[in-house]
């Protein structure tokens, strides 16, 4: 053997470890409990217990080695099979096996350790904490046991703390076991117990008790907790039922379950008003208020009895479908339901508006069938009337039955597809809307509740009858009433209306026959045509539409089955007879006048004509249409063309004549009118020319009277202006003058220096002439002369130009008072 195959056999165990060794050689199994080490021989055999076949078998080693069976501080072992002498396996030695106590169970609670003999069973198991709406449900598997250990099973009691008093409840957890003081109850096999929560917090179950699991292995349960509103059932394996109304927190009985509906535990109460109730069956007798209710009896609960309805044992609800709660009918005004009384059998009509709500246990809201025939009578043309009623038939033929279809048994088979749709899923509790203390406010508007009805087929048969329209109901009793309209009238269950006949078409026959129960009694149309013969034996045809009405006694209406066949045969004989006293002639000359006379009588005093009565059925022809009158001999009627043909010529040509003579006289006093009308214009056109003078002489004499004052404003303002200005020139001759004195002053001071001057050279000049010889005088002078006067005109041409006047003249005005002038003047002269 190899090194490695020793250290294969070798079997080394850590403390809290153990192995089961099979000596195959024997058969024992040796139990070795570390911490220890040995060498394993061949026939050792690891091996290890299954407990589900209870059969050990072989493994390797390393899958031999297991841990010890642990269980801490608030858990708990199920050892099955202990030793009898109850010692465990020593540590760190091989043990041989004990002789153990088959079949036994016993609850060992922690903190142990240990390793389990070969052939134990051990479940480890925390121990139950339990809060106050919690629980267990134990069951004693060793009465015996379980007496002798009652007092040693963990019990810590639930304590409620001033800390957390208004919290709920909390577990007070004490160092040191504590034994139960509580008297020991019955302690059969088999039988369960309740743990409640609210009085244990933690609990771990003695020796003969064992903590039952329910169908998730789920040890601590749920006690049901109720809110106000709220209740849960009960049902006792004796089948008996206990119902529990909250605020409460439930715990069955080991013998009890919770009734389940859809996956809840607790249920609403039903809240009733004074339009719902609820339908009750009483299956348990009892009293209360005073009155003892006995079994079979049906109670019918409503909002005026009891506003919160809580279920009892002593009550069973008859439930029609799914519907629980039975709710009142809205009855519009207008409107009614027919109503069936289960124990008499009749049938009422309850009209609106109210709402009412019917006593199941004696009251049906049924529906009435028509036959498609009625339908169409009653509602012609309309489908959907005719297609609701196919529907309630098919309800009938279902059921076997006649006449009517229950209100309940219609709206079940109309959402009865809708309802399995609404089937809801398993839920813990019943949905609500609201479960705490909260406030929650929309930002959006709220719409408020609102009820849309929808009767037009629910209630009772409804007829409408239009303006001019009467129907007649008849009920099943005989009675009869004419109902006028317009108005609606609310058919009784067992009343129907009246159907009349009508001929159709033109003529009238019994051919054509139409059905209806509504009479028209207003402005009847009947239309026909006569065959009648004159007293010369001539064929006449006369299409006439009568205008009828029906006055007097309603219910003399409907006493003619076929009123428009009786009323055309009768007027057919009257014509014939009256026509018969006529030629053709004279009747077609005057055959409006004599048919209207005979139908209508003849007109009194003011015109107005009686009409034709018929006492029969109130039936008065008011007025009556020809609309056309056809000879039936063709060669009469061309002669009667003829002769109307040349009598019509001769109106025509006399017409025509009188015509012509009217436009004569028409034309001539038209020119008149235009003639006047001409002059007149001519008048008015010189009228308007002379007004035109007047206006515009008018209009010159204002102008020039404007104008004189306008100049006279001109010229005061030309004057003061003057004024103004001769004062300005005062003022400025003044200035002048004295200004000219000035220059006057200083120019004759100027002078008379000049003239000292002057004198003083003409004395020179003088001297010097006195020396200068006469001929030399008059040569310079000469010469002197022709210079000057070369000069001045070439100086004064522009002027000369300018001012319209010859050089010389020009010449001769500025050389005017000296010398030269005459000699100027002279030379013009020559």
């Amino acid at each position: 053997m190899t090194s490695n195959e020793r250290r294969e056999r070798d079997l080394i165990l850590a403390p809290n470890e153990y192995a089961y060794i099979l000596d195959e050689t024997k058969g024992n199994i040796i139990n070795y409990v570390g911490p220890t080490k040995t060498s394993l021989a061949n026939t050792d055999q690891p091996v290890y217990f299954n407990s589900q076949t209870k059969k050990f078998e072989r493994c390797t080693l390393e899958r031999a080695i297991n841990i010890f069976a642990i269980a801490p501080e608030g858990w708990y072992l199920v050892l099955k099979n202990p030793p009898k002498d109850g010692r465990p396996p020593r540590d760190g030695t091989a043990n041989a096996l004990p002789e153990l106590d088959i079949g036994r169970k016993v609850n060992i609670p922690g903190p142990v350790s240990f390793a389990p003999w070969p052939g134990q069973m051990i479940r480890v198991i925390q121990g139950h904490h339990l809060r106050s709406n919690q629980y267990l449900i134990v069951r004693v598997y060793d009465e015996e046991a379980a007496r002798a250990n009652w007092g040693k099973a963990v019990i810590k009691p639930q304590t409620l703390t001033p800390e957390t008093s208004n919290a709920g409840h909390k577990d007070e957890v004490e160092p040191e076991k504590v034994k139960s003081e509580v008297v020991i109850p019955e302690l059969t096999m088999g039988k369960l117990l309740v743990i409640q929560g609210t009085d244990i917090s933690f609990y771990i179950p003695p020796t003969g008790i064992e903590v039952v699991p329910d169908n998730r292995d789920r040890y601590v349960l749920d006690a049901v907790a109720l809110e106000r509103l709220e209740y849960c059932i009960l049902l006792s394996e004796d089948g008996n039922k206990r119902y529990i109304q909250g605020p409460a927190v439930v715990f069955p009985k080991p013998t009890e379950v919770f009734v389940k509906k859809e996956g809840a535990l607790k249920f609403k109460a039903i809240e009733l008003n004074e339009i719902s109730g609820i339908y009750i069956k009483v299956i348990a007798p009892y009293e209360e208020n005073g009155h003892k209710y006995q079994v079979g009896e049906e109670l019918f609960i409503t909002g005026k009895d009891q506003m919160i309805y809580f279920p009892g044992p002593e009550h069973a609800i008859i439930r029609y479908g799914e519907r629980e709660v039975h709710y009142a009918v809205a009855i519009p005004s207008g409107e009614a339901r027919y109503v069936l009384d289960r124990l008499s059998g009749q049938i009422s009509l309850v009209k609106g508006p109210r709402t009412y709500l019917p006593d199941p246990r004696k009251e049906v809201i049924v529906r009435r069938v028509l036959d498609p025939r009625t339908v169409s009578l009653w509602f012609p043309g309309n489908e959907e009337a005719l297609e609701y009623n196919r529907q309630l038939m098919n309800v009938l033929r279902k059921d076997k039955r006649e006449e009517y279809v229950q209100e309940k048994e219609y709206q079940d088979i109309m959402v009865q597809s809708q309802e399995a749709l609404l089937a809801a899923a398993p839920t813990e509790s019943v949905e609500e809307g609201f479960v705490g203390d909260e406030f929650t406010r929309r930002q959006t508007f709220t719409a408020p509740r609102t009820i849309t009805l929808d009767t037009k087929y629910e209630g009772a048969v409804s007829i409408n009858i239009w303006t001019g329209y009467a129907v007649l109901v008849v009920s099943k009793t005989g009675t009869r009433k004419v109902i006028v309209g317009p108005q609606t009238h609310l058919l009784e269950y067992d009343e129907t209306l009246e159907t009349t006949e009508l001929s159709t078409g033109t003529p009238k026959s019994d051919d054509h026959l139409i059905k209806t129960v509504y009479l028209r009694v207003l402005h009847n149309k009947v239309s026909d045509v006569v065959a009648m013969e004159t007293s010369d034996l001539c064929q006449i045809h006369v299409h006439l539409s009568y205008r009828v009405n029906m006055e007097g006694d309603s219910e003399r209406w409907f006493n003619v089955e076929n009123y428009v066949k009786f009323l055309t045969d009768h007027m057919r004989s009257l014509l014939r007879n009256a026509i018969k006293q006529y030629g053709v002639e004279e009747f077609n000359a005057n055959a409006i006048s004599i048919i209207r006379d005979t139908i209508l009588g003849l007109p009194d005093e003011n015109g107005q004509r009686k009409g034709r009565i018929f006492t029969e059925n109130g039936m008065r022809i008011y007025d009556v249409e020809i609309l056309n009158v056809t000879i039936g001999d063709e060669v009469i009627a061309d002669l009667l063309v003829e002769a109307q043909h040349e009598t019509v010529e001769q109106t025509l040509a006399l017409a025509a004549e009188h015509r012509k003579l009217e436009i004569t006289e028409q034309k001539e006093v038209i020119n008149q009118k235009i003639a006047q009308a001409q002059a007149a214009t001519q008048q008015l056109a010189l009228n308007l020319q002379i007004e035109d003078v007047r206006k515009q002489l008018e209009l010159n004499i204002s102008k020039i009277e404007s104008e004189i004052e306008a100049q006279r404003k001109q010229r005061e303002a030309q004057l003061a202006k003057q004024e103004a200005l001769s004062k300005i020139n005062e003022a400025e001759l003044s200035r002048r003058k004295a200004t000219s004195d000035l220059d006057l002053a200083i120019a004759e001071q100027q002078l008379t220096q000049h003239l000292e001057e002057l004198n003083a050279e003409v004395k020179a000049v003088v001297d010097k002439a006195n020396a200068v010889s006469p001929q030399l005088v008059a040569a310079l002078q000469a010469f002197s002369d022709k210079a000057l006067a070369a000069e001045m005109a070439k100086s004064m041409a522009p002027l000369a130009i300018l001012g319209g006047k010859s050089i010389a003249d020009i010449l001769a005005q500025l050389l005017k008072g000296t010398v030269l002038e005459d000699a100027i003047q002279l030379k013009k002269e020559n």
